[in-house]
């Protein structure tokens, strides 16, 4: 299959986000401002109004009302795009578990920031992962080239007939939705042809067939066969990615798969990570091999589903393996160590020692000197307690905040 391009430009996450929604060919975007993701829909409402774009923009009052919007257009047949983030996306959760349930196919972007209290506008994952049990389909972003093209993808894989579920593609707020970087914009046709104009294989609302959606059940068992049926096409999205995925790299030269191995072929020491800061994973990756430590990085791209056994196959025969969580369940630790923990439990040549970091909250830097800390740790006995990032340059910041504010020095390191 001969590779056409159209070109390369600038642009930030955020407007190759709208990149995206633009190429797919979107027919109604119902929004509602938050920052780090205005930008994006203030790009497509302009795109709209002079006439780039053809179909509906509709400023809503709320998430709750955007994504209840979206869910109902979805379902009466049209191709559509929204975007959240953060405080938003808590504030549109009861919809968005009710749109999940509907089964209507849909793409939504998250530009991930961290959750109040204390209130922030920089980016970790505590808001994404609030999703993880909605059954909408989770792809997360690396880079600007990524936004856009798993857009165009995530519509191929919510639209097919053996899913149609929302999916929602991630990326870091600020980090990555503000970073300009450079994005080949495919040609328009060719996406044509990789992503058709909608055609709903799903029964829609018409005036002329009157039907009823989401309708009440009454008995567990009625209610167990709609959550099971929703929870075996979230598991037909493994197989179903993977020939996106491969029709995509075909037609446009990049490929990308549900976890990206990153120098693991020989590991003896692998970093798991998502999202903009896995940049920051491979470039320490690249310091540690030059330095004559064979180091890795297992990128996950695909988190919903949760892709267990090509996690598994990945990380066996690697001793020692750091899952870095942006994010924390207070009480519990790391949100993804426990689901990596599984994916390779039963395996006879699983990793040595399997540690827990939790790291980047509120946006706080992953820096070299944080990557040799995790090797320092991963170095020693297995024990059950997480590495926190968060060292003596941190505590003395937040030490100069409480004498602003008249309070002695009482913090100490995790």
């Amino acid at each position: 299959m001969e590779l056409t391009l159209k070109k390369q430009i600038m642009l930030t996450g955020n407007k190759a986000a709208a990149w995206g929604a633009r190429l797919a060919g979107v027919d109604y975007v119902p929004a509602f401002p938050i920052t780090p993701q205005t930008e994006i829909v203030e790009t497509l409402s302009q795109w709209f109004a002079d006439g780039h774009m053809h179909g509906k923009y509709t400023n809503m009052d709320s998430e709750h009302s955007m994504f209840m919007a979206a869910g109902a257009a979805a379902a009466s047949g049209v191709r559509v795009f929204t975007a959240a983030s953060s405080q938003g996306i808590l504030f549109g959760l009861e919809a968005l578990h009710t749109i999940a349930g509907w089964r209507v196919p849909l793409v939504l972007v998250n530009v991930s920031r961290a959750l109040a209290t204390p209130i922030t506008l920089e980016p970790d994952h505590n808001d994404v992962l609030s999703l993880r049990d909605t059954g909408i389909i989770q792809l997360h972003a690396e880079t600007a080239q990524e936004v856009l093209d798993y857009i165009l993808m995530a519509y191929r894989i919510a639209e097919d007939p053996e899913v149609c579920l929302p999916v929602l593609v991630n990326l870091d707020g600020f980090y990555l939705s503000f970073t300009r970087e450079p994005v080949v914009l495919p040609d328009e046709a060719e996406v044509r042809k990789f992503l058709p104009l909608f055609k709903p294989s799903q029964p829609v609302f018409q005036a002329s067939e009157p039907m009823a959606r989401a309708s009440a059940v009454f008995g567990g068992g009625n209610y167990s066969y709609f959550k099971i049926q929703h929870h075996l096409a979230a598991q037909n999205v493994v197989n179903i990615y993977q020939k996106v995925a491969q029709e995509f790299g075909e037609r446009f030269g990049r490929f990308y798969g549900a976890v990206e191995r990153y120098r693991l072929d020989d590991a003896e020491y692998v970093f798991v990570m998502s999202n903009s800061f896995a940049t920051k994973g491979k470039a320490a990756v690249q310091r540690l091999r030059k330095n004559g430590i064979k180091a890795g990085l297992l990128k996950l791209s695909l988190l919903r589903p949760f892709p267990s056994q090509i996690i598994g196959d990945a990380l066996v025969h690697r001793p020692k393996v750091a899952v870095i969580d942006q994010n924390l369940a207070p009480g519990m630790g790391g949100i993804l160590y426990p689901e990596i923990l599984k994916a390779v439990y039963r395996r006879e040549d699983r990793p040595q020692h399997l540690l827990s970091v939790i790291g980047g909250l509120g946006g706080r830097d992953i820096q070299e000197g944080d990557f040799i800390s995790i090797l320092q740790r991963l170095d020693q006995e297995p024990g059950d307690d997480p590495l926190f990032l968060f060292d003596e340059k941190d505590l003395k910041q937040f030490d100069q905040l409480r004498q602003i504010a008249g309070f002695p020095r009482e913090a100490r390191v995790p």
